[in-house]
């Protein structure tokens, strides 16, 4: 189930510490929601799991896409190693080093954090020499490249910055990297555009001064983070009879069967993270969840959503279900 490249809606909180936050836990549940209705085997525990799996995999692009910009410098090294021998054969000039030596790229070859990761993956940008290679062809053509190579400032945060603008430019938005990465694995073509913004602030958070020790996100913030997913999912599923039964009392007028099934879906969890988690203020779960309907859903599903999802919240506040507030 692909996301037509527009999940930049969830605007990633600068407050986050982990790769895994709240936005993406509830994306992957909406999908493993729906791909579990789908199943025949609806075994509640394989759901879960696959669930976990589906979020370690974000994190694992995270790291190969960090991995790919050392893969990239790694490329420039060889080639100006083949320059400079050509050079010194011919008596002509010695090619620059700046690129293929960048001080931010080098401080990533050496992260302890990736290089451990990577160590025990399956995948590696050294098996891709082609692409690597046809992508940093592309990059010495481009005018960023360019400025950067001719620039008299020469230091670590130009070095740094020089990557950020590369990554927003020429990976963020790259359809070879696209079908590259989903061949490699089917989780990763719906979770790249979400993955990227991480990317771009962990390389703006690298310090020079941190050396090979720079931290990079961790999978999850704590526990806590881990155990709402785990909450969420099992109550959508869980009281799933219930919840549709809110939905279909809301609906009044509507025919509730002929709802799209996917407005199903997102109501459900919707309902359930009002419900279970005391803590999260009822606009910020409705919000969340008519942005989600916006992506995957029709183009109605928003605005009836959110009507509906006020009713039901409403509805649920006054039978006291549900111990919240909400504006009038």
């Amino acid at each position: 189930m692909h996301n037509q490249r527009k999940m930049s809606i969830f605007a990633v909180e600068t407050k986050h510490k982990s790769m895994i936050n709240r936005e993406i836990i509830r994306i992957k549940i909406v999908q493993l929601t729906y791909a579990y209705y789908q199943n025949g085997n609806k075994n509640i525990d394989t759901a879960e799991k696959e669930l976990f799996f589906s979020l370690s995999k974000a994190y694992d692009l995270y790291n190969y896409l960090l991995a790919f910009m050392v893969a990239v410098a790694k490329e420039a090294q060889r080639r100006l190693e083949i320059a400079e021998n050509k050079a010194r054969r011919e008596g002509l000039a010695k090619p620059s080093t700046r690129f293929a030596y960048n001080r931010f790229t080098l401080q990533l070859a050496e992260n302890r954090q990736l290089s451990e990761f990577m160590s025990n993956q399956k995948y590696s940008w050294v098996d891709e020499p082609e692409f690597v290679g046809k992508f940093l062809e592309q990059l010495e053509q481009s005018q960023l490249y360019q400025d950067y190579m001719a620039s008299r400032e020469d230091n670590y945060e130009v070095d740094r910055e020089l990557w950020r603008k590369i990554y927003r430019t020429f990976i963020q938005e790259n359809d070879d990297l696209d079908a590259l990465l989903e061949d490699q694995s089917l989780y990763w073509n719906d979770d790249k555009e979400v993955v990227d913004t991480f990317v771009l602030k962990t390389i703006k958070r690298f310090d020079e001064q941190n050396g090979p020790r720079q931290e990079l996100l961790p999978e999850f913030d704590s526990e806590e983070d881990r155990e709402y997913a785990r909450k969420l999912f099992r109550a959508a599923i869980l009281n799933a009879d219930e919840y549709q039964r809110y939905m279909s009392e809301a609906s009044r007028n509507w025919d509730f069967s002929r709802l799209a099934y996917m407005d199903v879906i997102i109501m459900q969890i919707a309902i359930a993270e009002m419900l279970t988690f005391p803590t999260i203020p009822v606009s910020v779960t409705i919000n969340e969840y008519v942005d989600m309907a916006k992506l995957y859903s029709t183009p109605k599903s928003g605005g009836y959503i959110n009507g509906m999802l006020d009713t039901i919240a409403r509805h649920l506040i006054k039978s006291g279900r549900m111990v919240k507030q909400m504006k009038e």
